[in-house]
């Protein structure tokens, strides 16, 4: 295929004239062999209408910088069919209106300018952007009018989905059967600034793995979440959340969304994290949060949740909220019962230089945290880290009143921002061990109770530069 503007056109099979250029493209994918391959030549194609590849097919372009798709009219790049290869090239699409007078979500603008609908789909060295008018640049979607089986095995690598008006990387379900998407996997990804160029809607976020569909064995290795308008990595709450692991990812100021006002922790209306991890089976091994606006990690109802050498750094850094924002680098909450024990495992995790809390856990139980340090938040106030859910009014949007039960935590933190470093409030049978240094007027706070409190014989606490 040669693009109007290409050089190439001697040689190739069809040649485009600059409009309605998806006709010769579908064209040249239909007279395909059985896993054949269309390559695009360098220029720009301009798609007034939608390209479906055949099963098996391949659509090879000459890198994302050489070859372009330039999607309007509410075109569309539809993986409707197995086994599709999409390799090398860049998608835009814009202008995209309701096609339909229906009221439901079965309407253009609910779709990705590069829509995967099929199992066994590989995606790699695409990059995209959307205006504001769809809902994502690149769509998972279980739709059972078009698939109707378990939409499995699909694989994305070096794509990239930057300066858009809507989200980056969306999974999504419609209908009631085979909503689960399974064995997906991200490689060298990115989501960036999602949401600069207007917003789809209020929740823009960089990497959204569940919004109506369950999601089972993802995995997630050497992404980045930048300057998204929420969260860079996300999962709604309903979904369950099975063998989902990530691996060397970068979340980093996110949540460029205004706090909204008299703002809660946890508020409906702001997420603002780095990774944003309500419930389910969720391990993050090696992966960093930086500088995201409320929350590095949010963690609810963890299911047998793993954080392995993570790191969180100045946390709230980005925020313009003054004196309302509360941003918490690690938020771990529990609201419901859960069955696994631990319900939590955190090994050698950091915290380093929050604008808030460094640790907040609540209503938690059989929570295991190991080797975490904490160097020199600034606290909410006055307090640098809040084990347990204490009585009377909390910066926190939740009917949590519980504290910590059962539960280990081995800390080692510093500093002397806040008055008290760290608060241990409301615990049962907790067992604490580590080092405390600090100069603060009361490095560690604990608050009694009669119901078993907290083994303190394995923490140390010292000034800064002296003895115990």
């Amino acid at each position: 295929m040669a693009a109007s503007d290409s050089s190439a056109a001697a040689d190739a099979h069809y040649v485009c004239d600059g409009l309605d250029d998806q006709v010769e493209i579908q064209a040249a994918l239909d007279a395909l062999p059985p896993g054949g391959t269309v390559v695009l030549s360098d220029g720009t194609f301009n798609c007034s209408g939608s390209l479906i590849p055949a099963a098996g097919a391949t659509l090879l372009g000459q890198g994302p910088e050489n070859t372009s798709l330039e999607f309007s009219r509410n075109g569309l790049l539809n993986v409707s069919e197995e086994s599709v290869t999409l390799d090398g090239f860049h998608i835009r699409g814009s202008g995209y209106v309701n096609a339909s007078t229906d009221t439901t979500l079965d309407l253009t603008r609910w779709h990705g300018v590069l829509t995967v609908y099929a199992s066994h789909a590989r995606v790699y060295n695409v990059t995209g952007t959307a205006d504001a008018s769809i809902q994502a640049v690149f769509l998972l979607l279980h739709n059972p009018n078009v698939y109707a089986p378990v939409l499995e095995d699909v694989e994305f690598a070096d794509c990239r989905a930057a300066d858009t008006g809507t989200y980056g990387f969306l999974h999504n379900a419609w209908g009631t059967e085979n909503t689960t998407i399974k064995n997906v996997r991200y490689v060298n990804c990115s989501a960036i600034n999602c949401g600069s160029n207007g917003a789809f809607n209020q929740w823009v976020t960089g990497f959204n793995f569940a919004e109506l569909n369950d999601i089972e064995g993802l995995r997630v290795a050497d992404c980045l979440a930048e300057g998204n308008l929420e969260s860079g990595f996300h999962f709604e709450w309903d979904s369950e959340k099975r063998d989902c692991v990530f691996t060397d990812c970068v979340s980093r100021n996110n949540g460029r969304k205004p706090y909204p006002d008299d703002y809660l922790v946890g508020d409906p209306d702001f997420f603002g994290a780095g990774f944003y991890l309500p419930g389910g089976e969720v391990a993050l091994v090696n992966c960093r949060a930086e500088g995201n606006g409320a929350f590095g990690f949010f963690v609810i109802n963890p299911e047998g949740m793993l954080l392995y050498n993570c790191t969180e750094s100045e946390t709230g850094r980005n925020s313009t909220a003054g004196t309302s924002a509360k941003p918490i680098s690690y938020c771990i909450l529990q609201s419901l019962p859960v069955s696994k024990s631990p319900s939590i495992v955190m090994d050698h995790c950091r915290s380093l230089d929050s604008y808030g809390w460094g640790l907040f856990v609540c209503g938690t139980e059989n929570a295991l945290i190991r080797n975490f340090t904490m160097t020199d938040p600034a606290g909410i106030n006055g307090v640098g880290a809040m084990l347990g859910c204490p009585s009377g009014e909390l910066p926190v949007n939740s009917t949590i009143d519980a504290g910590i039960s059962d539960s280990v935590i081995d800390i080692s933190a510093s500093g002397d921002r806040p008055q008290t470093l760290v608060s241990i409030v409301n615990n049962r049978n907790v067992a604490y061990s580590g080092t405390i240094v600090s100069d603060a007027p009361r490095p560690v706070a604990v608050e009694w109770n009669l119901e078993g409190g907290v083994d303190l014989t394995g923490l140390k606490v010292l000034p800064a530069g002296g003895a115990a």
